[in-house]
C-alpha cells in the first residue's frame, strides 16, 4: 500500500517511479558513484532529492497519523497503522475499525484520504504561497559524513 501505482495514474502511495530513484540511489552511494545513470540517462540531483523528502513527508504523515489515531482511539497499533496507511494509499480496505473511531480518528482517516489522492507533493505544494528562488549561489562544501 505504501508503494503505490505509477505516474500518471490515480493511485495513491508513493509513485513506483520515486520509490526506484530511492532504491537505486542508495546502491550507486554505496558503490562510490558521483552521478546516478539509469538506462543511458543521468538522473538529477534535484530529483532525487525530491523523491527522498517525498518518502520523508509520506511516512511522516503515516506515522504522525498512527500516532494521533492510537491516543484518540483504543486500538492496538497495527490496526491504526493499517487502516492509516490504507487511507493514504486510498486502496479502499480497512480491518473495520473505522466504524468504532471517535469523530477525530474520523477526520484523521478522512485527512489521510484526502492527502493519498491529491498526493502528497501537490499538497504541499498547495500550501505554498509562492517558489523561491535563491538569487545567491554559495559554493559547495564537501562534508564528512558516516
Amino acid at each position: 500500500m505504501v508503494i503505490g501505482a505509477s505516474p500518471g495514474s490515480t493511485g495513491g502511495g508513493i509513485k513506483t517511479t520515486t520509490f526506484f530513484i530511492i532504491f537505486i540511489s542508495c546502491f550507486k552511494v554505496i558503490k562510490g558513484e558521483e552521478n546516478l545513470v539509469v538506462f543511458k540517462r543521468k538522473i538529477s540531483n534535484f530529483t532525487i532529492l525530491k523523491s527522498f523528502s517525498l518518502f520523508f513527508i509520506y511516512i511522516t504523515i503515516i506515522l504522525i497519523s498512527t500516532f494521533f489515531l492510537l491516543n484518540t482511539n483504543q486500538h492496538d497499533f497495527f490496526k491504526c497503522l493499517f487502516e492509516t496507511t490504507s487511507a493514504l494509499g486510498t486502496v479502499g480496505l480497512s480491518l473495520g475499525i473505522t466504524p468504532t473511531l471517535t469523530t477525530f480518528g474520523k477526520i484523521i482517516i478522512i485527512f489521510c484520504m484526502f492527502i493519498g489522492r491529491i498526493g502528497p507533493a501537490s499538497f504541499i505544494m498547495m500550501l505554498m504561497l509562492k517558489e523561491k528562488k535563491s538569487v545567491v549561489d554559495y559554493p559547495e562544501e564537501k562534508i564528512i559524513i558516516g
